[in-house]
């Protein structure tokens, strides 16, 4: 039995695109050019912005670590979580897009931990997977997007401290 890939939040990010051309989608004002993520598909959120004409844009696959912290924690429902599973910590990122001028907070990709971060690194939006139902067959997997370490030629981490 297949299962059903359905992103956790439409629009968001690119789906059915190979690894390389996955992005996160934002908006960009016409008038302003302010761009937002999450998505707005209203109105300008600037408020010295009277445009209204908004259009889809791709934002910058690479960024740099502003923060991390890592979750150590169940959280409490709404958050979807089996409560016989046992608890896997997680990091989250905030990831400075330069050109986008704005900080998006994400998941770290599976196996990357604390220790494998520091402010001021380069990291990359890659496709990943938040939750899967059913997994045994059948089912919904639900995608999200995660940032991962951008990895030199020499196996080490861009930018940020060794």
């Amino acid at each position: 039995m297949s299962r059903t890939r359905t992103p956790v939040v439409a629009g968001w990010f690119t789906e059915g695109t190979a690894e390389e051309d996955f992005r996160l989608l934002g908006t960009r004002c016409r008038a302003c050019s302010s761009v937002f993520f999450p998505r707005q598909d209203t109105l300008c959120r600037n408020p010295g912005c009277t445009g209204g004409e908004l259009v889809e844009v791709p934002l910058s696959p690479r960024g740099t670590v502003w923060s991390y912290t890592d979750g150590r924690y169940r959280p409490p429902a709404p958050y979807v979580s089996d409560p016989d599973a046992p608890w896997e910590p997680y990091v989250l990122i905030a990831v400075e897009l330069a050109a986008e001028r704005m900080v998006v907070l994400g998941q770290a990709a599976p196996g990357v931990g604390i220790g494998d971060l520091a402010v001021g690194m380069t990291v990359e939006v890659v496709p990943g997977v938040l939750n899967e139902d059913a997994p045994q067959g059948g089912g919904t997997v639900w995608t999200t997007w995660h940032w991962r370490p951008v990895i030199t030629a020499t196996g080490a981490a861009q930018g940020g401290a060794a």
